[in-house]
């Protein structure tokens, strides 16, 4: 994991400190361990401080309290937490929203009885960069500032005697900062993402992954109307990426920021995506609407963030909590569950005649570092496949835009399975979410062993999509559990000489990530003919880490068109011509055009530190 330090200098947010003015620690300020106050999960509602006239003024506080992320009745952890004076510790830390052109007047003072904290972004927005408030126990300082101009921010303490090279996660200690524009900005929700993590042995990491002060499946249910417009303000309050996943519908991205600034995007800049990247401390304003009801999920696709063993207490290794139909049980962490609601006499639009396919889940015997040889093999032909037969990198299907298709998925497996069709349009009850896909008393099943599921699909775009396993996720998708997925314009056909796909994806769950692309780790020479277009199809469906997507002559890039994102096309300003690099976090995919001369390249697929995977390609 990169050094945190070194994300906050980058975020702006790691700034020169000051001494602050001290004041001593008033009796009593250390309250006893048996007597913490029990923190408050903020749903980022309410908006801390108190007006007067143009001046929000803020009390804060840090303290030692017991915080429970998941029931209400369910573990506690002792933890740093910030406070509004006169109130309940919260996380995410007190909201402060307040309209451009405000001045904040905020104190803060450092109730903790052995930690000096150093308190960040508590200054004029945007800016490369400010002051820092450093604390030492039963200190305070109080600082003055124009809010500055309107956009999504974030502060945050750090615990002064921290080690961010050897010590835990202590990322609970952050929160929200909105500066509104005149006017006022539309509805709209902030979801804050925290992290507090403790090692207690070789084998066990005790930890909780917040969304809003709240671990799945105990985050905030999220109700919508179809048609609603949807406005959401993330932010990573944590030193680790996330790259957040939103089912069944695209999103447009209409601002980002980092730590101190924040940027509204130009409409020819904003992509449609359905997973993004959130860097650390990075922030993102993002609108959706719904256009089919039904149960969705939002997610962070790092396996480790979603899977029963992000709980605060995990379950023990022999459990079969990653297998069970119940999406509280095999689901944890950074999970928020969305209900659509139909809009009142909308009636369901009639469906065509559909083309039928079958996918056969399947298991062969082991081979090379991967738990297990897994993989989703197509019925070719009359004959279903041998039953122990798997395909490298599982089956390439390829469906035409608006044709109604029905896939009848096999499962071949003596466990339990699910798809999920990642980035696709489709209606919830096919989403592939044993347990929550569908709606009211109607939900998607998982797939027992020999039975079959029915995945109903339209698909109203043409692209590069992924479908994938949503059960068992860190060994099934490292044993194979994953493929690609193109949709074709009506009339089009697959035409292997001029469309290429690359899926990478891990062939195994443990240290160091061993990188399979399209199955394979040696593949031989790519033959690609000459001054002809051809478009590259990239996909990340590791179970994390972000992969670099390169072609290069001898050590120099080569230079490609820019065309597509999570299957939509790029908006103008981004389908430009660009150096031959395209970098996916898991779960996202990029189509490019490249129009090679004749010679011999190099395709590389590598991690920003570690080549990984490398193809000749020799172009004729």
């Amino acid at each position: 994991m990169t050094h945190p330090a070194r994300l906050l200098a980058a975020a702006g947010l790691l700034l020169t400190a000051h001494a602050p003015p001290h004041a001593p620690c008033p009796p009593g300020s250390a309250p006893a361990r048996d007597s913490l106050p029990l923190v408050h999960p903020n749903d980022n509602r309410i908006p801390g401080g108190r007006w007067h006239g143009d001046t929000l003024e803020l009390s804060l506080e840090v303290r030692m309290a017991t915080w429970r992320p998941e029931a209400d009745s369910g573990p506690t952890i002792e933890v740093a937490a910030f406070a509004e004076a006169g109130h309940d510790p919260e996380i995410p830390a007190p909201l402060i929203r307040v309209p451009a052109g405000t001045t904040i007047v905020a104190s803060v003072r450092n109730r903790l009885p052995d930690s000096t904290i150093a308190v960040h972004g508590l200054s004029t927005h945007p800016a490369a960069r400010g002051d820092s408030l450093v604390l030492r126990p039963g200190t305070s300082a109080t600082v003055s500032f124009a809010a500055g101009a309107p956009g999504t921010y974030l502060y945050m303490a750090i615990l002064g005697q921290h080690d961010f090279e050897r010590d835990d996660e202590r990322e609970q200690l952050s929160g929200a900062l909105v500066v509104d524009p005149p006017g006022g900005s539309p509805p709209d929700r902030i979801l804050m993402l925290n992290i507090w993590g403790s090692t207690i042995d070789s084998n066990t990491y005790r930890n909780a992954l917040a969304i809003n002060g709240r671990s799945w499946p105990y985050t905030e249910r999220i109700e919508a109307t179809v048609g609603d417009s949807i406005r959401w303000r993330v932010i990573n309050g944590t030193g680790r990426p996330h790259p957040m996943h939103l089912h069944g519908f695209y999103f447009r991205i209409d601002e980002l920021g980092h730590g101190l600034t924040a940027r509204t995007l130009l409409p020819d800049e904003r992509p449609m995506a359905v997973t993004h990247r959130l860097s650390p401390f990075e922030t993102m304003a993002m609108t959706w609407v719904p256009s089919r009801p039904g149960n969705w999920l939002f997610h962070c696709h790092i396996g480790f963030h979603v899977v029963p063993e992000a709980r605060l207490n995990p379950p023990a290794p022999d459990s079969h909590d990653r297998m069970a139909h119940d999406p509280t049980v095999h689901m944890a962490g950074l999970v928020l569950g969305i209900t659509v609601r139909p809009t009142p006499g909308a009636i369901e639009p009639a469906r065509g005649r559909p083309r039928r396919m079958h996918l056969f889940v399947q298991e062969a015997p082991r081979r090379g570092r991967a738990p297990r040889a897994l993989g989703y093999v197509l019925q070719r032909g009359a004959r279903a496949p041998a039953p122990s037969s798997i395909e490298a990198g599982s089956s390439l299907l390829v469906l035409t835009r608006d044709e109604p298709t029905d896939i009848v998925v096999v499962n071949r497996l003596a466990e339990p399975a699910a798809i999920h069709w990642h980035g696709i349009e489709l209606e919830s009850y096919s989403d592939g979410v044993a347990g929550w896909s569908g709606a009211g008393a109607h939900l998607a099943p998982s797939i027992q062993p020999g039975d079959s599921f029915v995945a109903h699909l339209t698909l109203p775009r043409a692209g590069t999509f992924i479908y994938h396993t949503h059960m068992n996720d860190i060994e099934q998708l490292s044993s194979g559990l994953y493929g690609g997925l193109v949709v074709l314009e009506p009339g089009r056909r697959f035409d292997p000489r001029r469309d290429h796909i690359f899926v990478a994806g891990w062939d195994s769950d443990g240290e160091p990530v061993h990188l399979l692309v399209n199955g394979d780790s040696l593949p031989p020479p790519l033959e690609l003919a000459a001054g002809v277009a051809h478009r590259l199809r990239f996909v990340n469906i590791g179970v994390a880490a972000r992969w670099s997507f390169a072609v290069y002559r001898d050590s120099a890039l080569v230079h490609w068109r820019r065309l597509a994102r999570d299957g939509a096309d790029l908006p103008p300003a981004q389908a430009l011509m660009a150096p031959a690099e395209e970098s996916l976090d898991v779960g996202e995919t990029r189509d490019v055009e490249w129009v090679p001369e004749p010679g011999e390249y190099r395709l590389v697929v590598s991690h920003p530190r570690d080549p990984a995977w490398s193809q000749v390609v020799r172009v004729r």
